[in-house]
C-alpha cells in the first residue's frame, strides 16, 4: 500500500496480530449520542444509504498558529450517515495536534469528506479530500505522541505514511475499534471518543468492497456530513 497516508505496512501487520492477540485492554465510554438506534437505515447495517460525495481534490491551506485553551474542554461532534460520535480533544497532551484538527473543524474542511478506509476489527479511517488516502491539508504537523500512549478502543489519532516521522499528521484521522490495536507510539495522539462509540463500531463492521478483504474501502459511501467544534 505504498504512498497511502495510513499506518500502512506496519500497521497492517500489527493489525492482524491484533485480531489474534486482542485483550480487554480498557475502553472509551460509548454513551448515548450516536443515532446510529434511531435513523433510518438500509438492511441491518445501521446505516443511511447516501450518495458518494464529489471528492474535493488536493488542499493548500496554511499552517494554522496557536493553541486551544487548555483549561476547557474542547469536544468535536462527527455525524455521518451511520450516526454520531463526540472526539474529546487532548489538548494537553496534543496541544499542536489538537489545534490543527480544530482549525480544519472551524473550517468545515471535513463536512462531505468519507471513511475511506475500514480495517476490520482494528481501526476506520476519514478525513482525506481526495477520497483516495492519499490526501491531507496541504500542511503538517509533527508533534511526537507520548510515549506511554495506548491505541485502544476509541481512541482517536492521525494517521501518516511510513517515510514520516513520529507524530506527524495532516487532515486524516482513525478511530480505534479493537480493543487494543497494539500500534507503537508512532502516530500523532488526538483525544478519544466520549459518547456514539457504538457508531464508530458501526462504520467498523460495514461491508467491504473486496468481501475476501478485512481491510479497504467500503463496499457503500459513509460520509461526514459534519464535524462541529464545541468547548465548555
Amino acid at each position: 500500500m505504498p504512498g497511502l497516508r495510513s499506518p500502512l505496512a506496519l500497521l497492517a501487520v500489527l493489525g492482524a496480530l491484533a485480531l489474534v492477540l486482542l485483550t480487554g485492554c480498557g475502553s472509551s465510554d460509548g454513551g448515548g449520542d450516536t443515532q446510529a438506534a434511531t435513523t433510518a437505515s438500509t438492511g441491518d447495517t445501521g446505516c443511511q444509504t447516501v450518495s458518494a460525495p464529489a471528492p474535493k481534490g488536493d488542499q493548500h491551506l496554511k499552517k494554522p498558529k496557536g493553541l486551544l485553551d487548555p483549561s476547557k474542554a474542547w469536544d468535536v461532534r462527527v455525524t455521518t450517515n451511520c450516526g454520531s460520535f463526540t472526539i474529546r480533544l487532548d489538548t494537553k497532551r496534543a496541544p499542536k495536534t489538537s489545534a490543527s484538527f480544530a482549525y480544519l473543524v472551524r473550517k468545515g474542511f471535513y463536512d462531505g469528506l468519507t471513511f475511506h478506509r475500514i480495517a476490520q476489527d482494528f481501526v476506520v479511517q476519514g478525513g482525506d479530500p481526495t477520497g483516495t488516502g492519499s490526501g491531507g491539508p496541504g500542511y503538517t504537523v509533527v508533534e511526537k505522541p507520548p510515549s506511554d500512549v495506548k491505541y485502544w478502543h476509541g481512541v482517536v489519532a492521525m494517521a501518516k505514511s511510513g517515510t514520516e516521522p513520529d507524530g506527524a499528521s495532516g487532515s486524516q484521522f482513525f478511530v480505534v475499534t479493537a480493543q487494543d490495536a497494539g500500534l507503537p507510539p508512532q502516530y500523532a495522539l488526538l483525544g478519544r471518543v466520549v459518547s456514539g462509540l457504538e457508531a464508530a463500531d458501526t462504520i467498523g463492521v460495514q461491508p467491504l468492497q473486496d468481501p475476501a478483504s478485512r481491510d479497504g474501502p467500503p463496499a457503500s459511501p459513509i460520509v461526514i456530513q459534519s464535524a462541529t467544534l464545541s468547548s465548555h
